[in-house]
């Protein structure tokens, strides 16, 4: 009788545990699927032109993003999320901002914003000559060996596992500037926008160029956040290029796995720049590299509060997209109003492309400089924390340390590249006249891919 009463009392306490991290699990993590699935739905229908049955088979159907039932709304262009009825969420569209997840205010108070963006301009980019435009002429030059190039291009879309597709959906090439390879699977085509996810960040390391450029911003100087405005502020001393180089010290966790300051961040948060400036600090600013999608959006409120606010929303299409002929770009702001330069923005794999191209150009466009002299030097200047020197310059990823040594065996070591989840890819190759696009569902042999392009064109 004894040895019964134990055995129910462990059972009982086997359940109590198993419950009690069951309602946690729901309280923490919850909300962040059903943030998650909401705005990405809402992203990719209203922004990206999907149907909803395809995210839905796609984007939404693995574990544990599947545990939520999502439904669209095209009359008032939103997505609400739960999970058996529990953790409502729900995301909106707003023309010439894309879609934003509602946090820290109500939905009518979302939608009472009002942010002056920045229409295209009245052209008809179909009719302009590449790359201001998509008019493509056939101009291959004849030492690139059209049958492997697409041979390359063409692997890149191949399935080889039946239990985990690839989904790529564009590759781009360009050679010496010139488009030489496209390719879209079916439903995809040179007009769909689709999302970079961190390549969101070159961007924003980008936009923070163009205002040093200006003047209105140094690189060394104390990044001017307002929570640390006080120089007796530890954190005081993080200086913009702490954040460009990803070596800020704050004790952030970038870790998509489970609940951390990445996913209250991304999902739970209205002011997601904010939020970030109110971490402590964890290591001494310029000594640890920590990759972290939170500098990157306090580096885009510091955008935000550099440029002011009548400018601000239009300032992306201005001062960048539109001189060089981006003209689907969309990112997307958080509840605040601060676009999420850390992770949304939204373009056509040929805008990417161009992105690209511009770095390739060391950020000339036309005759006209874009980007100051000697920045995209910068940009490939690898950071230098205690550790040693990191495959990581001013928010592109590096394909060196020390422009000899390659990292990723089969591509040149003056590789640069934009870099967002699963493989989202710009990869910028001086040394080959190369500009490679690659977008998809999830992660794919994008070596292969870069190792068959260079063969084809050496």
């Amino acid at each position: 009788m004894r040895t019964r009463t134990v055995i129910k009392r462990l059972i009982l306490v086997v359940v109590l545990a198993l419950l009690a991290y069951g309602i946690r699990y729901a309280w923490v993590s919850f909300p962040i699927i059903t943030g998650y699935g909401a705005k990405n739905l809402c992203s990719c229908m209203f922004v990206g032109g999907r149907t909803e049955k395809s995210v839905k088979e796609e984007e939404l159907a693995d574990s544990p993003l599947n545990l939520g039932t999502y439904t669209a709304d095209e009359k008032d262009s939103s997505v609400t999320g739960t999970v058996a009825g529990l953790a409502k969420r729900k995301a909106i569209y707003r023309k010439g901002l894309g879609c934003t997840l509602i946090n820290d205010m109500t939905e009518a108070e979302l939608r009472a914003q009002h942010f002056v963006t920045a229409p295209p301009p009245p052209v008809n980019p179909d009719t302009i000559a590449w790359p201001m435009g998509n008019l493509i002429k056939d101009s291959i030059p004849a030492t690139v060996h059209r049958d492997l190039l697409q041979k390359a291009v063409q692997q890149a879309f191949e399935e080889t596992n039946p239990k985990r597709k690839i989904g790529t959906r564009a590759v781009v090439v360009l050679y010496d500037g010139k488009l030489v390879a496209e390719q879209y699977a079916p439903g995809y085509d040179e007009h769909s926008k689709m999302l970079g996810w961190s390549m969101s960040k070159s961007i924003t390391g980008t936009l923070i160029d163009l205002l040093v450029k200006e003047g209105k911003l140094k690189v060394d100087a104390p990044a001017p956040v307002p929570e640390w405005a006080q120089p007796t502020d530890a954190r005081h001393a993080i200086t913009l290029k702490n954040l460009l180089q990803q070596a800020s010290g704050l004790d952030y966790e970038e870790n998509y796995s489970k609940a951390c300051t990445a996913t209250n961040m991304l999902f739970k948060r209205g002011d997601m720049g904010g939020y970030i400036g109110g971490l402590p600090l964890k290591d001494k600013p310029g000594t640890q590299f920590y990759y972290s999608s939170g500098n990157a959006n306090l580096l885009s409120r510091i955008i935000r509060q550099t440029v002011g606010e009548e400018a601000y929303h239009a300032f992306p299409a201005t001062a960048l997209f539109y001189k060089i002929g981006m003209y689907s770009t969309q990112p997307e702001p958080d509840a605040s109003g601060t676009y999420v330069g850390s992770s949304y923005t939204y373009a056509t794999a040929r805008d990417w492309a161009r992105f690209g191209l511009l770095y390739y150009n060391d950020g000339m466009w036309n005759g006209e400089r874009i980007l100051p002299e000697g920045w995209v030097k910068q940009v490939r200047t690898p950071v230098v924390s205690k550790d040693g020197p990191q495959e990581y310059g001013y928010q592109f990823w590096l394909g060196t340390l020390d422009d000899k040594q390659q990292l990723q065996p089969g591509i040149p070591a003056d590789v640069f590249y934009a870099d967002g989840y699963n493989d989202q890819e710009v990869y910028i190759i001086p040394s080959k006249k190369l500009v490679i696009v690659r977008l998809g569902l999830h992660k794919c042999d994008v070596e292969g891919l870069i190792a068959g392009v260079i063969k084809a064109v050496e």
